[in-house]
């Protein structure tokens, strides 16, 4: 990682200064900006219009560049850069996130490593994003991190035609915590092309990522109450003592990604006939190692996660190969849409270097996972007038079955008012640590044969310029999770054995979610409400009643408009629920019920600012945390973010 990084700021000045000449002086990204090309005989200067600064999804939904100052930008200021709403994070920036908001779940058909509390900001490729550009293009990220350390994400994207893009970028976070053992470590790079012909003939966009994530895992403080209690000696939390003092995770991963079509009619005309191919190959590492394996809590020694076959330098590695390939053949018609039939195939191996016996010598839990999986599918495509339809239908034909019905609709009654509609009917295959793991803990090995989970789900929304709204309805059956089967003498003396187990009944979920903004002259109100209800015969998906997020604003101009400014305050609530506890073995969180979290409020202050293209912010985060009791967790036994002065920026530059 440190020799891609070394090469990218090697790379990235020579790009920087390799086209165009000097930007204009009068710079304005309100209406417009100039690209100039500078000649013998000084022709008049090229005008680039915002609109020529394209972001394109793998999907072909284009956005525009924004280089604007509002609340729902500043949202995305943070580690992930987007709106965390429904999304709580740990004490330290670069640590996982406890889930609010069960409708924020996304599910494939496709089973994955597992290890799902470590992927937050693991970038899928469907994250990857594509571009066009009239002139280079740059973004600068900062933002400073708990104690030492900081956030930084970097980017730039060019065209050296109008047919070839070429971008490249890396995100960077190192947070030292204020917690004993919670350093963070995290770095995604990326770098990808997207290439058409003239006639648009032929269409490709590929990436490649690398991605580490190195978090050092502590296992939460061993004492709640002398974090509740107040004691100012407690205020320095290095003095709370936590279960591990050295043990750390690490999960990697890379990948190689392209989709390319190529129609077969020379010109485009009213009946196009394409060939089109998807390659995916992705390889991922997870590791979790304890040099000191034994846990104290005050005096007594603990075995924190029971037994172990070692009594030190505790290393537990899962490996993880997939490649994926999808060949189809699209019709495309400009009355009736485009058709698109395809057979893909899936190839996986999930691995360990041993096999666990058990005490007759035989087999217990096997050394790899192998899957193969091959599906045949349509999708039908329909853009005309103000709709706008994708529909896709895949069904497995190997022995491990899948499927999925995924239908999105979307209609814009004018330029201000928009529905969108979705439902999916997914028959997925469990993630493989479900179904395998070892470790160097006796009671964390296992081999399971578990069902597919069945999701059935239904979700509308509509913007408006007086109401943002969505709305979810899911059924699940064959729900997988993950729990804790310690014994109550293995509880008494503070152990925690986490095993998966799939809940045999229905789980009836819905959320209804409402934003609202009011503006009172310079004075605005941002409102967002979510209200979420969970039927189901035993407490297996556990998730707030209500969470809120309301921001209270002042906005205006200083120095002749040279400088926009908005500061407020934000209230964030949520009720109090059974929030799931995390487990840093398997990097996972599992269902608890002996501890509630919730119902204590946070305060944030900000002042953020914009100078042309320049965005400064400055948050004082849970200002309140000294004065409104030491109740706050993100999830049992590791506490949520104490009062924190972040300083952050975006800046771009149009070359």
């Amino acid at each position: 990682m440190r020799i891609l990084f070394f090469l990218y700021l090697l790379v990235l000045p020579s790009l920087l200064f390799s086209q165009g000449g000097a930007p204009k002086k009068s710079l304005d990204m309100n209406s417009q900006y100039s690209s100039i090309t500078d000649t013998v005989k000084k022709k008049k200067a090229l005008i680039a219009k915002i609109e020529q600064y394209q972001i394109v999804t793998i999907e072909h939904d284009t956005t525009i560049v924004d280089t604007s100052l509002t609340l729902k930008s500043a949202y995305k200021q943070n580690y992930l850069r987007r709106d965390n709403f429904g999304l709580l994070p740990f004490s330290n920036i670069g640590q996982t996130y406890n889930t609010l908001q069960y409708s924020l779940t996304d599910f494939s058909p496709y089973p994955d490593i597992g290890f799902r509390g470590k992927h937050f900001n693991f970038m899928d490729a469907s994250e990857i994003h594509y571009y066009h550009v009239a002139t280079p293009l740059t973004e600068l990220f900062f933002n400073t991190s708990v104690g030492k350390g900081q956030n930084v994400d970097s980017f730039i994207t060019l065209n050296t035609s109008k047919n070839l893009n070429f971008f490249i970028g890396y995100r960077g976070l190192r947070s030292e915590g204020k917690y004993i053992n919670q350093l963070t470590s995290i770095g995604n790079f990326r770098i990808g092309a997207s290439y058409n012909t003239t006639d648009k003939r032929y269409i490709l966009y590929l990436h490649y990522t690398y991605q580490d994530v190195l978090n050092e895992e502590n296992g939460g403080i061993t004492t709640p109450e002398d974090f509740e209690s107040g004691d100012p000696n407690f205020s320095n939390r290095q003095r709370l003592e936590v279960y591990l003092t050295d043990a750390e995770s690490f999960l990697k991963g890379k990948r190689l990604f392209f989709d390319h079509a190529f129609r077969i009619n020379p010109k485009q005309a009213n009946n196009n006939l394409y060939v089109t191919h998807q390659f995916n190959y992705e390889n991922k590492f997870f590791e979790y190692k304890q040099p000191t394996v034994l846990s104290t809590v005050g005096n007594t020694v603990v075995q924190r996660f029971g037994e172990s076959y070692v009594t030190s330098n505790l290393k537990d590695q899962t490996r993880f190969e997939k490649l994926y390939n999808k060949v189809g053949v699209a019709y495309e018609n400009s009355l009736l849409g485009k058709f698109n039939f395809f057979i893909d195939d899936y190839r996986s191996n999930y691995k360990y270097y041993r096999i666990i016996l058990d005490n007759d010598g035989n087999v217990a839990v096997n050394d790899n996972l192998y899957r193969e999986i091959n599906n045949v599918g349509a999708q039908y495509e329909y853009q005309k007038n103000k709709w706008n339809g994708r529909f896709l239908l895949t069904r497995s034909i190997t022995k491990e079955t899948i499927s999925d019905l995924d239908a999105k609709l979307r209609y814009n009654l004018n330029e201000k008012i928009q529905f969108d509609f979705r439902y999916q009917n997914i028959s997925k295959l469990p993630n493989n640590n479900f179904e395998l793991y070892q470790s160097s803990y006796t009671q964390y090995n296992w081999g399971h044969d578990f069902k597919n989970e069945k999701i059935n789900s239904f979700s509308g929304k509509i913007y408006t310029p007086w109401l943002n709204g969505e709305v979810q309805y899911s059924v699940l059956n064959d729900h997988l999770y993950f729990e804790n089967v310690s014994t109550d003498a293995q509880k008494e003396v503070n152990t925690q054995i986490i095993n998966p187990a799939q809940y045999g009944n229905a789980i009836n979920y819905i959320s209804i979610k409402a934003n609202r903004e009011f503006k009172f002259g310079k004075f605005g109100l941002d409102n967002t409400f979510l209200y979420q209800k969970v039927d189901q015969s035993a407490a297996i998906l556990n998730v707030p009643d209500f969470v809120t997020r309301n921001t209270l604003y002042y906005s205006t101009y200083f120095f002749k408009k040279a400088l926009y400014i908005q500061t407020g305050i934000i209230f964030n609530y949520f009720t109090k629920y059974y929030a799931n506890d995390y487990n840093p073995v398997i990097g996972e969180f599992f269902v608890q019920n002996t501890k509630e979290i919730g119902g204590y409020p946070t305060f944030d202050f900000f002042l953020n600012g914009r100078i042309r293209q320049t965005r400064i912010y400055l948050k004082a985060e849970h200002f309140n945390s000294s004065f409104s009791g030491n109740n706050y967790y993100a999830a049992p036994n590791n506490p949520y973010r104490d009062f924190t002065i972040r300083f952050g920026l975006v800046w771009n530059f149009f070359q």
